[in-house]
């Protein structure tokens, strides 16, 4: 089931989905729902791969090796952590049917948080009928993550229909702060940087790649705002971004974002015809570096290192990864 998210202003009232904040649930309704999200956590802390698999709906049951993966490089990174409920959200569908050819139609949950300005967004395109929720559980650790759960309820039980975990934290520091950080970095007039730290800040706060609110939304809008303008259309193989080297050679870059497996890293990948000699293939990558540092060197003093990525068709990409002082 593929989910996507958007943000959009408030619902109209003939909306067949509706959506309910926990602060508007029922005590017995909040505390089943969280009781469920908590339960799933420690299963998947435990790496407790049949207890999750039981408690799943049955679509993914009879195709579990996604989720079976997921919970065992998960587990070793939750060790010794206290979950926490964060939030919950109850996402009924029930009354959605199906379009004129059959195919179940996209579901878009607007959810006011306080009766504030405030929304949170859920946007499923193809989802079947039913009564769903969100929870994101906080496992709170020296190195903290999220644990987000799309749910079902199916037999009176909410059964997992997709998660989603992720580290809360990078180098010791949260979204905010690299938040924090792209501000700075602008106003030192170092806007690549800036749009760089601005992903990290977006990858660190969103919760799952279908959910969106007001303040991602203002983050969005910054990280548009902030972008080079060589990138501020994207980039792609059709439209990358092209560097030169000291003799010349010419660099396609297809994208350019962030890699924190081993520290902050800039991560680019680039286009290539052919990836049958590694000796080369590991030159032309440390050219590559050496060539996109010298066309944006402030990226040299904000980032742990880089991460290029060549990528010919039909062979897997070949990865180099070198600290910024091994780039010359």
């Amino acid at each position: 089931m593929a989910v996507f998210a958007g943000l959009a202003m408030a619902p109209v009232a003939q909306a067949a989905e509706t959506c309910t904040t926990q602060s508007q649930m029922q005590p017995a309704d909040r505390d089943t729902l969280a009781a469920a999200a908590a339960a799933m956590a420690a299963k998947i802390e435990a790496n407790d791969q049949t207890g999750v698999k039981t408690a799943t709906i049955a679509e993914f049951q009879s195709n579990f090796n996604g989720i079976a993966a997921a919970v065992a490089t998960t587990a070793p990174k939750l060790k010794d952590a206290h979950p926490q409920v964060d939030q919950v959200y109850i996402l009924d569908a029930s009354t959605l049917k199906p379009g004129p050819n059959g195919a179940n139609p996209d579901a878009q949950f607007y959810c006011t948080l306080n009766k504030s300005a405030s929304e949170t967004e859920f946007s499923i395109p193809q989802l079947p009928p039913g009564k769903y929720a969100f929870a994101m559980v906080r496992m709170e650790s020296a190195n903290p993550w999220l644990l987000s759960f799309l749910l079902r309820q199916d037999g009176g039980k909410w059964l997992l229909a997709g998660l989603y975990p992720k580290p809360l934290t990078s180098g010791g520091h949260d979204g905010l702060w690299y938040w924090k950080q792209a501000r700075a970095l602008q106003g030192q007039k170092e806007a690549w940087a800036a749009w760089l730290y601005l992903q990290e800040a977006q990858a660190l706060i969103l919760p799952a790649n279908f959910v969106s609110s007001t303040h991602l939304e203002k983050l969005q809008t910054e990280l548009s705002s902030v972008a080079p303008p060589a990138v501020a259309n994207g980039l792609s193989v059709d439209a990358p971004l092209v560097v030169k080297g000291p003799a010349g050679t010419e660099f396609r870059f297809t994208a350019l974002t962030v890699d924190d497996s081993l520290g902050l890293d800039v991560a680019a990948h680039m286009k290539v015809d052919s990836l049958d000699d590694a000796a080369a293939a590991r030159k032309r990558n440390i050219d590559a570096m050496t060539a996109l540092l010298a066309a944006h060197p402030e990226l040299r003093t904000s980032f742990h290192g880089m991460w290029v990525f060549a990528e010919a068709p039909g062979k897997s990409p070949y990865a180099t990864e070198l600290t910024m002082a091994d780039i010359h």
